[in-house]
C-alpha cells in the first residue's frame, strides 16, 4: 500500500485526494448554513424526512428549535413530519436554531425540501425507509487503535490504517477525514484516500508538541447522503526519550549551621523532563558527582527526591566557610543509557555563637582626675572567632566589681568591638585614690551548648588611680536656711551662708559676695558670710514665696575658685496686716435673696488670722436699721437687708477683726437689683439697676451713629416730599382724578382750561412734536389758540430770554401761598421755541454732574449768566427758610380775592 501511495504521489492525479476532501470541507461548512433534501411530493404524519448533521454547526446545543411546527428534528439530527405534508409547489423550506447556553453560541440551519422532476416515489420512499432504519439503530464504526512513534523517519507518506464501513456492501462510500493535523494546524499532516480509507501521515511528530490527534472521519455516499455517523479516530503518538532532564537552576544555593547534627537537611534540587509522564523517560535520579574541598565527603543526596543532608557533625565555619557540589541527574532510572544533566550546588557554613570572646590582656592600668565627669579613661579588647559584625561576635562588657558607688561606665564600640570604659561620677581624692575594677565580657547571641562547657567567661582587672586637684570651695549644702522675724529693726546681724575647703575642711579663707537680693533687704559679710538686715522685712511681699526670702551667695578661695549657694531667709510671721475683704461691691437679687455672703482674708499667717469678728462700722443709723450681719464661720459672715429697701446701690461699711484684735473697715458697694442671678444685674442698665456704670463698646457707638445718621435721612427724604407735594398742591387743584384741571372764573363761567398734572416731558433735543409742561406753567387753550400762563410768585424768578414780545414773569413752585396768574400771554409756538432745547439738554445733564459723573444729589450748581438770580436754589429737595415775601397776597386780581378770603378764614 506504501509502493502503491508513492506511485499516485507522483502522477498527474496525486492531488486528486486532496481536491476532493476540500470539496467534501467545504460542502460541510455550508450544511451549516443550507442543506438540500429530496423528498415525494406527499409525507404522511411522522414520516422520516432526512437527516441533518447538527454536530457540524454547534457540537453541543443545549436548545433546538424549528421555525415550521410540521417538522421536528431529533437530537441526532433526523427530520419528522408531525403532520401530512403536501408539497404542490415542490419544494417548502423551513429553519433550524441551534443554541447553546454555557458558550452562548447560536447557530442557524436552513433546510430546503425537494420533489426531483421526475420523481421515482418508490425509491425515494425505499430510501428514506433505509435511512430512518440506519438513524433509529445508530450504528456505529468500530474504532481502530491507532498510533505512531514520534520524530518517526518515513518513508513518508507513512500508511497508519485503513478505515472501513459495513455500509460500503450496499453503497459507494467515499471517506473523508476532519480535525487537527487535517483542516487545522498543522494542516495538511493526514489525509484519508477516498476510495479506499487509507490513513496516511504526511511527516514526522513531535510528541513534546502533539500528544495525540483526534480526527473525525465521514463516510457518504455519491449523491451526498451519510449512512453512518462520524467516527472518532485517536491517533496516539509514542514517546521517544529524546528530552534530557534539566533542574530547575543552573546554581542552587543553601545555607547549614556549623556543628549541625548527622543528617540534617541542607536543601532540596529539582528537575524536570518533558518526555511522557509514567514511562522510563521520565523516571530520574540524582547524585553527587564531587565535593570541594573534598575530604572528608560530608554532604549526600536522595537519589529519587535531590534532597541533600549531612553525613557529618564536624561542620565548621571558622575552618571552612563553603563548599561546592557538583550534582547529576539522568533518566532511565539512572542507567548507563539514561540522558543527563549536571549542576552547581553551593553550601554555605552558617556561624553559630561556638567562641566566647577573651580579652588581649588581663591586667589594665589608668588614671583620672578628681572631680572629672563624662570623660573616657580605657579602651579594652577582645578577640573572637565567630562572624564579624554579627550577633556571635558582638561584645557586652559588664563591670563585674568595684562600681559600687556608680562612678564608671563600660560601653561597645559598635565598629571596633572594644570596651569604653568611662567616669559617669565625679571621683574625689580626699575619699578616695585608687579603685580596682573586674570586667567581664560576653556575646550578644548565647552561647551554644558545647561552647558553654568548654570555656568559663573572660574577666580582665582594670586599676584607676584618681588624681587629686585643688578643687576649691564647696558650698555644701548648696541651700542653707536663717530664721529672722520680719519687721526687725534695720541693722539687725545674724548667721549667713558657710562654704568649706575640701582640702582642710574649715571655712578660713573663703570670701562671700552678694550675687542677687531681689528687694535688697540684706547685706553680706564678705570675711564670714553673715547677713545684716538693711532694710524692713516685709512676710508678705510678693518676693516671699511660703514665708520664706532667698538671696544668692557667692563664695570664693584665694585662687579665685568659687562656688555658688542659696541662702533661704525664713521670716517669721508678726501680725502687722488686718483682715479685709477682697470682693468689695455685692449684687443682692431681690426677687430671689435677701442677703449676700461676703468672705474676708488676712495675708498673716493662721495664727495671727482667723476666727474674725464682722460688724457694721458706720454711725448713720439709717444704714445700722437697712442692714444686718450675720456671722456664718470663721471667715464668712452673711450681710442681709431689713425694711424692704429699694432698687438701688448703697455703700455699706463692715469693719472685720482678727482674734488678736487687728482690725481693718472695707466699704462695700451693695446693690439691690430686680434679677434673678448676679450676671443678670451686672448686665442691665444703670438706670434699671440703680447706677450708671455702664460702657458701651466702640462697634455699639458705631451702631447708635449709624442708626441716627440713617433717621436724619429718612427725616430730610420726607420734609423733602412733603414740600414738593405741597407746592404742587398750590398750584393744581385738588381735583386730579382725571389729569385735567377745569378752571372757571368767579364772575361768571368761563372758557374751560385744561391743566396737565404730568411734570415736565421732552423729547431729544431738536425733535419735533409738542412738548408737556407741568407746575411752572400750563398750557391754555382759548378759541382755539393754545397759549402758556406763568404763574407769579414772590422772591423765586425766571427770567427769560429778552426779546420781542417776552417779558419778565415770577416762578414760585417750591414755595406754599397764594399765585398770581400773569395777564401777559405768549403763543404756543413762542414758547415751545424758547423752553425745548433748554428742558431737553437740562433733562439729558439731569443726572450727571461737570465731570460726566453721577450725580450726588439732585440738587444742580447752575453756571454764571451775567448777574445773580433772586430764585436761589430750584432743585426738588429746596429749603424755604423765609417767612415773608407775602406782600403780593395784598394786591390780588378779584377773580383770586374771594379764594384767598376762604382761605385765610380757614
Amino acid at each position: 500500500m506504501a509502493a502503491a501511495g508513492r506511485a499516485r504521489s507522483g502522477s498527474p492525479a496525486r492531488g486528486l485526494p486532496h481536491l476532493l476532501t476540500l470539496a467534501i470541507l467545504a460542502l460541510a461548512c455550508d450544511a451549516c448554513k443550507e442543506v438540500i433534501l429530496q423528498v415525494p411530493s406527499e409525507l404522511p404524519a411522522e414520516k422520516f424526512v432526512g437527516r441533518v448533521n447538527l454536530k457540524d454547526c454547534l457540537k453541543s446545543a443545549n436548545v433546538i428549535h424549528l421555525s415550521d411546527p410540521d417538522f421536528q428534528v431529533l437530537e441526532d439530527g433526523s427530520v419528522y413530519t408531525t403532520d401530512s405534508v403536501v408539497l404542490s409547489s415542490g419544494q417548502r423550506s423551513f429553519t433550524i436554531w441551534l443554541f447553546n447556553a454555557e458558550s452562548q453560541e447560536e447557530r442557524e440551519l436552513s433546510v430546503h425540501l425537494e420533489v426531483p422532476a421526475e420523481v421515482n416515489e418508490k425509491v425515494l420512499n425505499k430510501r428514506l425507509h433505509a435511512e430512518k432504519v440506519l438513524s433509529r439503530t445508530k450504528r456505529r464504526w468500530a474504532p481502530i487503535p491507532c498510533s505512531m512513534l514520534e520524530n518517526s523517519l518515513g518513508p513518508f507518506p507513512l500508511f497508519l490504517q485503513q478505515i472501513q464501513s459495513d455500509t460500503a456492501q450496499n453503497y459507494t462510500i467515499y471517506y473523508s477525514i476532519r480535525g487537527p493535523g487535517v483542516d487545522r494546524d498543522p494542516l495538511n499532516l493526514f489525509y484519508v484516500e477516498r476510495d479506499t480509507g487509507n490513513l496516511y501521515c504526511t511527516g514526522p511528530v513531535d510528541r513534546e508538541q502533539y500528544e495525540s490527534f483526534q480526527l473525525t472521519a465521514f463516510a457518504t455516499t455519491p449523491d451526498g447522503y451519510t449512512p453512518e455517523y462520524p467516527l472518532t479516530l485517536l491517533i496516539k503518538i509514542e514517546d521517544e526519550n529524546d528530552n534530557h532532564p534539566i533542574f530547575t537552576k543552573t546554581v542552587y544555593s543553601f545555607t547549614v549551621l556549623e556543628n549541625s547534627a548527622v543528617g540534617s537537611v541542607v536543601g532540596e534540587v529539582c528537575a524536570t523532563d518533558n518526555d511522557e509522564p509514567g514511562t522510563l523517560h521520565t523516571e530520574l535520579r540524582y547524585s553527587i558527582l564531587e565535593q570541594s574541598p573534598s575530604p572528608p565527603t560530608l554532604f549526600t543526596m536522595h537519589p529519587t527526591t535531590g534532597v541533600i543532608t549531612t553525613t557529618s557533625s564536624q561542620l565548621d565555619r571558622e575552618l571552612i566557610e563553603k563548599y561546592q557540589l557538583k550534582i547529576k541527574v539522568q533518566d532511565m532510572r539512572g542507567q548507563y543509557f539514561g540522558l543527563q544533566t549536571t549542576a552547581t550546588c553551593i553550601i554555605t557554613v552558617g556561624d553559630v555563637n561556638d567562641n566566647m570572646p577573651t580579652f588581649t590582656r588581663s591586667v589594665y592600668v589608668t588614671t583620672v582626675e578628681e572631680n572629672t565627669v563624662d570623660v573616657e579613661i580605657l579602651r579594652l579588647t577582645v578577640q573572637d572567632k565567630d562572624l564579624v559584625n554579627s550577633p556571635n561576635w558582638r561584645a557586652n562588657y559588664t563591670i563585674l566589681k568595684g562600681n559600687d558607688n556608680g562612678n564608671f561606665k563600660i560601653v561597645t564600640d559598635p565598629k571596633t568591638n572594644e570596651g569604653i570604659l568611662c567616669v559617669v561620677k565625679s571621683l574625689d581624692y580626699e575619699v578616695q585614690q585608687q579603685v580596682t575594677l573586674q570586667i567581664g565580657v560576653v556575646n550578644e547571641a548565647p552561647y551554644t551548648r558545647e561552647a558553654s562547657s568548654r570555656s568559663p567567661t573572660s574577666t580582665a582587672t582594670v586599676t584607676v588611680t584618681v588624681k587629686n586637684l585643688d578643687e576649691g570651695p564647696e558650698c555644701i549644702p548648696p541651700a542653707q536656711t536663717v530664721r529672722i522675724r520680719e519687721n526687725v529693726p534695720a541693722g539687725t546681724r545674724n548667721d549667713g551662708y558657710k562654704a568649706y575647703d575640701p582640702e582642710t575642711k574649715s571655712s578660713s579663707g573663703i570670701r562671700y559676695r552678694k550675687l542677687s537680693d531681689p528687694r535688697g533687704w540684706v547685706n553680706v559679710n564678705e570675711d564670714s558670710g553673715s547677713i545684716t538686715i538693711s532694710r524692713t522685712l516685709d512676710r508678705e511681699a510678693e518676693t516671699v514665696r511660703n514665708g520664706i526670702y532667698n538671696i544668692t551667695v557667692l563664695a570664693l578661695d584665694a585662687d579665685g575658685k568659687s562656688c555658688t549657694g542659696t541662702l533661704g531667709i525664713i521670716l517669721e510671721d508678726v501680725n502687722d496686716n488686718g483682715p479685709f475683704i477682697p470682693k468689695q461691691t455685692v449684687v443682692i437679687c431681690k426677687p430671689t435673696m435677701s442677703s449676700a455672703e461676703i468672705v474676708a482674708v488676712d495675708p498673716d499667717e493662721p495664727v495671727n488670722g482667723p476666727p474674725f469678728d464682722f460688724s457694721l462700722e458706720s454711725s448713720d443709723s439709717e444704714v445700722r436699721r437697712m442692714w444686718r450681719l450675720t456671722r456664718i464661720n470663721d471667715t464668712a459672715a452673711r450681710l442681709s437687708y431689713q425694711n424692704d429697701p429699694s432698687f438701688g446701690s448703697y455703700i455699706v461699711p463692715v469693719r472685720v477683726t482678727d482674734r488678736l484684735g487687728l482690725s481693718s473697715v472695707t466699704s462695700l458697694n451693695v446693690i439691690v437689683c430686680d434679677c434673678i442671678t448676679e450676671s443678670d444685674c451686672t448686665t442691665r442698665s444703670g438706670e434699671r439697676a440703680g447706677y450708671a456704670d455702664v460702657r458701651l463698646g466702640p462697634w455699639a457707638i458705631l451702631a447708635i451713629l449709624l442708626g441716627i445718621a440713617l433717621l436724619f435721612c429718612i427725616l430730610f427724604t420726607l420734609v423733602c416730599s412733603v414740600s414738593q407735594a405741597t407746592k404742587q398742591q398750590k398750584i393744581l387743584p385738588d381735583d386730579i382724578a382725571q389729569q385735567n384741571l377745569i378752571v372757571s372764573n368767579t364772575e361768571a363761567p368761563g372758557d374751560d382750561k385744561i391743566y396737565s398734572a404730568n411734570g415736565f416731558t421732552t423729547q431729544a433735543v431738536g425733535a419735533s412734536g409738542q412738548a408737556a409742561f407741568g407746575p411752572s406753567g400750563a398750557g391754555v387753550k382759548s378759541g382755539g389758540q393754545e397759549t402758556i400762563e406763568m404763574v407769579k410768585g414772590g422772591h423765586q424768578t425766571l427770567e427769560s430770554c429778552r426779546g420781542a414780545g417776552y417779558h419778565h414773569h415770577t416762578l414760585d413752585p417750591c414755595r406754599g401761598g397764594l399765585v398770581e396768574v400773569d395777564s401777559y400771554r405768549h403763543t404756543y409756538s413762542e414758547w415751545h421755541n424758547f423752553t425745548q432745547p433748554r428742558l431737553g439738554e437740562k433733562v439729558q445733564l439731569f443726572h450727571e454732574d461737570d465731570n460726566q459723573q453721577l450725580a450726588q444729589d439732585y440738587v444742580l450748581t447752575y453756571n454764571y449768566e451775567g448777574r445773580g438770580s433772586a430764585a436761589g436754589s430750584v432743585g426738588c429737595c429746596s429749603d424755604q427758610q423765609e417767612e415773608d415775601g407775602l406782600e403780593f397776597l395784598d394786591h390780588l386780581e378779584p377773580k383770586f380775592r374771594t379764594l384767598a378770603e376762604v382761605c385765610a378764614k380757614r
